[in-house]
């Protein structure tokens, strides 16, 4: 009976913080993607040295790495025992960790993408057309996973590419914003092939990942410690075919840089947790709002012209993240018991 009410009394509490947890992250969550996509808008056209993309997308990975293992070493209790599963996770167990290695060299090649994407394309641009990995990660879904969607789930789809054909329509006259000397030269068409390629790439990596955590039970922050990891190399190998060497690596890297990279590398976590503690509509509706601050904070940054059509555009993505994460409540079963 004791035992009974000690567990009534808990329960709450536990739920109120899984709660605050839940919110939390969704909040952080919004507020890292329509950082991101800014500053790195902003980076790409600020009027100082250049710094090579593919560096960022590095020294990203090595504090990744660096946060993963530190969350292992807390998950394990203590150095020697963290050192231990790391090093039986990671070395003895090799072939699970060469199939990590798929999404690992996705997710570089990715990032650097985004990269392309984030300096060709405005801001507001970018983040509404990158949402088209929603099509393809339930494209993959399909064919990997062997998922059936609903019927509504396949006309979110339908309004999605037809929000972002909108976008992409209306940006075709709209100025990319002032550039710097140093910036590279602009193509919307190359940014949204860059987009609509990491896009593809997001939705094969990221199911590929969601099949690779179904069929073990490794932690989460294992598995990025195996992915970070193994991300490495190709980080390493991408930056020398790019700038033919590993020289000035940190060539243009300032403080804002550093926040990129920083901002970067924490994405990946954000959205971890999220998974863990909050549902599809949650994160479609975080996802949302980091769109609208986007296209806002574009306005008097970048001095973005909102036009109609792409507000309309916009309308239909937003409308199309919140009908595809939408789940119909089950009805309620009255039960008559008899005493």
């Amino acid at each position: 009976m004791n035992e009974d009410k000690k567990s009534q009394t808990y329960s709450p509490n536990k739920q109120v913080n899984y709660g605050y947890i839940k919110f939390i992250s969704l909040a952080i969550l919004t507020i890292q993607n329509a950082a991101l996509g800014l500053s790195m808008r902003y980076a790409r056209i600020r009027n100082v040295e250049m710094f090579y993309s593919t560096a960022a997308v590095l020294m990203a990975e090595v504090l990744k790495l660096a946060i993963c293992i530190v969350l292992v070493l807390n998950e394990s209790g203590n150095v020697v025992k963290g050192a231990q599963t790391m090093y039986n996770t990671v070395i003895l167990n090799f072939k699970d960790t060469i199939r990590v290695c798929v999404p690992s060299f996705l997710y570089v090649i990715q990032n650097n993408l985004l990269y392309v994407s984030a300096s060709n394309l405005d801001a507001a641009t970018y983040q509404v057309t990158y949402q088209l990995k929603l099509l393809t990660t339930a494209f993959f879904a399909v064919i990997v996973l062997k998922r059936r969607l609903k019927k509504w789930q396949w006309c979110a789809l339908g309004l999605l590419v037809a929000g972002i054909a909108l976008v992409q329509l209306s940006s075709t006259g709209n100025s990319t914003g002032s550039t710097s000397s140093n910036a590279p030269k602009q193509s919307k068409i190359l940014g949204f092939g860059a987009a609509l390629a990491a896009c593809f790439i997001s939705g094969f990596a990221g199911i590929y990942f969601e099949k690779v955590l179904k069929e073990s039970d490794i932690s989460v922050w294992m598995r990025n410690v195996q992915l970070s990891l193994a991300s490495l190399p190709f980080g390493i190998i991408t930056h020398i075919v790019n700038n033919g060497t590993m020289t000035n690596l940190l060539k243009g890297f300032d403080g804002f840089v550093w926040y990129l990279v920083v901002l970067q590398a924490a994405g990946g976590l954000i959205v971890a947790v999220v998974v863990k503690y909050a549902d599809n509509i949650l994160k479609g509706f975080a996802t949302s709002v980091a769109i609208v601050i986007s296209c806002v904070f574009s306005i008097f940054i970048f001095d973005f012209h909102l036009s109609v059509q792409f507000s309309l555009g916009t309308i239909l993505v937003i409308g199309s993240i919140f009908l595809y994460g939408y789940v119909p409540k089950k009805p309620e079963i009255r039960t008559s018991l008899s005493v």
